[in-house]
């Protein structure tokens, strides 16, 4: 089972790309370690992975107002990771779209 849940298209990740760096983020498992990753994005994308540096990044809080009072909430805890591929490397996530 891959560790690997979606890839983070955000403007950071974008503003990568653009500047011909090699680096992209994906969501992973929180149990997920670097080497799980590094596999698992070999495999999926058949490319060569330099390095990974990872993330676990904190739910906000949430506040909802209703008739029922305020509501509290958080959003989920998540893990990032920031893959960094070899040189001439390149992933494309719309090639199977």
């Amino acid at each position: 089972m891959s560790v690997i849940k979606k890839p983070l298209i955000t403007e950071k990740t974008v503003a990568y790309t653009e500047k011909g760096m090699p680096k992209y983020g994906f969501k992973v498992e929180l149990s997920a370690t670097k080497e799980d990753i590094k596999r698992d994005v070999e495999s999926l994308y058949e490319v060569q992975v330099a390095s990974v540096a990872t993330m676990i990044v904190r739910g906000k809080a949430r506040v909802r107002y209703s008739k029922k009072g305020v509501l509290r909430g958080k959003s989920s805890n998540y893990k990032k990771a920031i893959v960094t591929l070899k040189e001439g490397q390149e992933i494309d996530f719309y090639k199977h779209i």
